[in-house]
């Protein structure tokens, strides 16, 4: 099929919203989704058939082809036919490895579908129960792929009947993911089931694939499956894939079982978009109405050498077109549209319109970021925005870099402020003391593609330090109240701090509990799921973003009112760097007595309110029984059932914990946690220990309090490296 026809097409079918689809293909690392993609894209004539599997159209970043695994998000559009009728399916392939998980958070926001792809022999991983999780969470409809069934046949040496039996398992524990995550009125309607046709099973390299509504109209089982494999006649696998071609599966599937943008937005709006449901914008959107005013959802930019800033999101209501002027919600920032247009893989086909339903591309919104929502300039004083995106994990690695010509620096900087414009899960920090350009990412792999990226896009080579891994600061008691006075002594705060309860800590991570919250709402959800005293948590007016919150029990005292900005912009300074390492502190309640502030304005600027609240605050923290609390990654690790020990003996040298463990046949399953700081060598280990017989998967699991016994030695080790004096400060270091 030629290419130009299939981008007339695309356009001409994106303005009927009853035949447009847009789904994304989510899995564990190496679950073989970017090859699914090829062969989608080779059955729309993107790419040439013959290099379908190999090509990885998708992956077009050379460090994507190096290493051979997805680390951004590929958007295109396809053309498909169901019984003479065509559809337009925009399809996004996304990342499998856990330290680029926030890219797929961001693209579930814009989808209604998405194909599951499970590896018929390692089943379900810890990746795949948390793309499954995000997917359902953003009630985004999910059908099931399991391939590499050829592996059963030519790996594994099954026969049919437990081939079968194999493939029940997968799509039970699916069914059982799908049950404990997805909300009740979906719960029944979303199980995967084989008979109804929401489940694949094929070999996205070997480009055959059928459901069993598929298989029994032309007549095809299991058997023949196993005898195109084990057949010496190497055409019988491509006389399969001829008989029952892969995409025809996936994309019929998509179509009939994943809803039109209209249907899906009916039931997905009232979840991802917070604030005032009863106005012509929130009907606009529910109805996917073409004509009403616009509202965009941006869930990624991408910096183009040529074109600048390319924004890409979903279109949720109204029609983009070149020149219209446009509000940009979290940017309170008014911009103009210089061009929109449709993808094609790494390409842009430029499109005069692009009406709501459908994934576009946008060029002109400079100061948007991933995240942002997008309104007609006429609605710019409407109260409401997309909800803010949750991220599965957070930044706990980092590393100082600096370029090896010291010539590059405004290069490297300009770079680096494009990776993160790119990436919003990569943080780049200067450290004021020395100077140093500190880069945090997801985990080590994270890191050490964006240096790739930096080298291969902008030329840059840098000399980086040895991985750092980010601790956080917390206490485990509760403190008096310590007297914190400016260093005029005109302005006295009464503050005491407190650890927050594990409850609280999950309500703010999940985004329940938000700064923004109307107070009796936040205080109601307090009351019920973390045992607060509802007049206290009433009285909640920050919420800062390491999980920490400032509570204001006074009443009544004079410009107090006038100073509470100052006071709270002094309370998340002494949030972003604790007494003992000045790492970020996590975890603490900050509560505010009584104050007695000067009348005049002069004398209660942020030079002396700051360092008062401050003082309060750290000798409150340092009699609390401090601590620091370090990231712990959970792994899923699966082997032989002989070769346990091994694995026991490398978890335990590191501080890891076993969790849980089970066996399935000859295979064991161990959960454990290991501290990040210990997982450095952690692939190599598990290697070498089992003769390369380990699968494994890791994710961000927690932060935990350092063991007792190490933590002097870590405090020391930190303030060392940061240039810090030796001694600890003590909590009358605060006090005047």
């Amino acid at each position: 099929m030629a290419k130009y026809k299939t981008t007339e097409q695309v356009l001409s079918l994106m303005k009927d919203i009853e035949r447009v689809r847009n789904i994304g293909i989510i899995a564990h690392v190496d679950h073989g989704k970017t090859t699914t993609s090829d062969t989608l894209l080779a059955a729309a004539g993107i790419i040439s058939p013959k290099v379908a599997g190999e090509a990885l159209a998708l992956d077009y970043l050379s460090v994507e082809q190096q290493r051979g695994i997805t680390v951004k998000a590929a958007n295109v559009s396809l053309y498909h036919e169901v019984d003479g009728k065509g559809y337009v399916i925009n399809l996004i392939d996304t990342p499998g490895h856990v330290d680029f998980s926030g890219r797929v958070t961001r693209s579930l926001r814009v989808l209604d579908g998405s194909i599951v792809v499970v590896d018929a022999v390692e089943g379900v991983m810890t990746q795949t129960e948390t793309v499954l999780r995000q997917s359902l969470e953003e009630r985004v409809r999910p059908i099931l792929f399991i391939n590499k069934i050829d592996r059963l046949v030519k790996e594994l040496k099954l026969g049919p009947q437990e081939m079968m039996q194999k493939l029940l398992d997968i799509i039970k524990s699916v069914n059982d993911l799908i049950d404990m995550y997805a909300e009740p009125e979906f719960k029944d309607k979303w199980m995967v089931n084989p008979t109804q046709g929401t489940v694949v099973f094929g070999s996205a390299k070997d480009k055959w694939g059928f459901t069993l509504p598929i298989a029994q109209k032309k007549g095809i089982n299991m058997k023949n499956v196993i005898d195109a494999y084990t057949s010496s006649d190497k055409n019988k696998i491509n006389e399969l894939a001829s008989q029952v071609p892969i995409h025809e599966a996936l994309l019929d599937a998509v179509i009939k079982f994943v809803p039109n943008p209209r249907d899906a937005q009916k039931y997905r709006i009232p979840k991802i978009w917070k604030g005032d449901m009863d106005n012509d914008l929130v009907k606009s959107m529910l109805n996917a109405d073409p004509n009403g005013p616009i509202v965009m959802m941006i869930n990624d930019m991408k910096v183009d050498p040529h074109a600048g800033l390319v924004a890409t999101g979903r279109v949720f209501s109204g029609t983009l077109r070149s020149g219209e002027e446009v509000w940009l919600v979290n940017a309170k920032s008014p911009q103009k549209i210089l061009q929109v247009s449709i993808y094609m893989g790494q390409l842009r086909e430029l499109a005069d319109e692009i009406p709501a339903g459908n994934i576009a591309a946008v060029l002109g919104l400079d100061k948007a970021r991933a995240g942002e929502t997008l309104v007609d300039i006429n609605f710019k004083n409407l109260q409401g925005s997309f909800e803010s995106l949750h991220y599965v994990s957070e930044p706990v690695v980092t590393i100082a870099v600096e370029p090896k010509n010291p010539k590059d620096l405004t290069k490297m900087i300009d770079a680096l402020r494009k990776l993160t414009i790119e990436d919003p899960n990569l943080v780049v920090k200067i450290n004021e003391e020395t100077g140093e350009y500190l880069l945090s990412g997801m985990g080590f792999l994270h890191l050490e593609v964006s240096l790739q990226l930096l080298k291969d896009n902008y030329g840059i080579e840098v000399n980086t330090s040895p991985p750092i891994v980010v601790y956080r600061e917390s206490i485990r008691a509760k403190s008096q109240v310590f007297e914190g006075k400016s260093p005029n002594k005109h302005n006295k705060f009464y503050i005491s701090v407190e650890p927050l309860n594990e409850q609280t800590i999950e309500l703010i991570t999940n985004g329940t509990i938000r700064e923004d919250m109307d107070s009796k709402e936040m205080a109601k959800i307090l009351r019920d799921q973390a045992d607060w005293d509802y007049d206290e948590a009433k009285r909640i007016i920050a919420v800062d973003e390491n999980v920490n919150l400032f509570v204001d029990m006074t009443s009544g005292i004079q410009h107090l009112r006038e100073i509470m900005d100052t006071l709270l912009q002094g309370f998340r300074l002494a949030m972003r760097e604790g007494p003992l390492a000045h790492e970020p502190i996590r975890g603490l309640k900050v509560v505010l007595h009584d104050a007695v502030v000067h009348e005049d304005p002069a004398h209660r600027g942020p030079a002396q309110i700051y360092p008062a609240v401050r003082n309060a605050i750290f000798a409150g923290f340092l009699t609390s029984r401090p601590t620091l609390l370090e990231p712990l990654q959970k792994l899923d690790i699966r082997v032989p059932m002989d070769l346990v020990g091994n694995v026991t003996a490398v978890l335990t040298r590191k501080r890891g914990k076993i969790l849980n463990m089970t066996q399935v046949g000859n295979v064991a399953r161990i959960l454990a946690e290991i501290p990040v700081a210990d997982s450095y060598e952690l692939a190599s280990d598990l290697r070498g220990a089992t003769g390369g017989r380990a699968f494994w998967g890791t994710e961000f699991s927690r932060w935990a309090p350092v063991p007792d016994s190490l933590l002097m030695d870590v405090i020391m080790k930190i303030r060392e490296r940061k240039g810090l004096p030796k001694q600890i400060p003590k909590p009358e270091d605060f006090l005047s």
